[in-house]
């Protein structure tokens, strides 16, 4: 497992692998939790680091009692494929 960081001032989590900075944006509003856009570089895709992304935003947002809206496709479909995270979602 890597170390996610949570940078809430740039509103993202962020991992830095091999020197590439990985990172899923995200946008609060009210009760919501918007995951924006998930970015890994193709230079280390392929290692299940969006995953782990959008997990660490997934459990974050269920600590904070947050409502989520998965606008990136990359999180909609994680959602999908875990069951257990599908109640945060509106």
């Amino acid at each position: 497992m890597r170390n996610v960081t949570h940078n809430t001032a740039e509103h993202r989590f962020e991992i830095l692998e091999d020197s590439y900075l990985c990172t899923l944006e995200y946008q609060l509003r009210d009760n919501s939790f918007t995951i924006k856009h998930t970015v890994v570089p193709r230079a280390v895709g392929g290692k299940g680091i969006a995953g782990e992304l959008v997990k660490a935003a997934l459990n974050y947002a269920r600590e904070q009692q947050l409502r989520v809206i998965p606008q990136c496709s990359y999180a909609a479909v994680y959602v999908q494929r875990h069951p257990e995270y599908q109640d945060l979602v509106l």
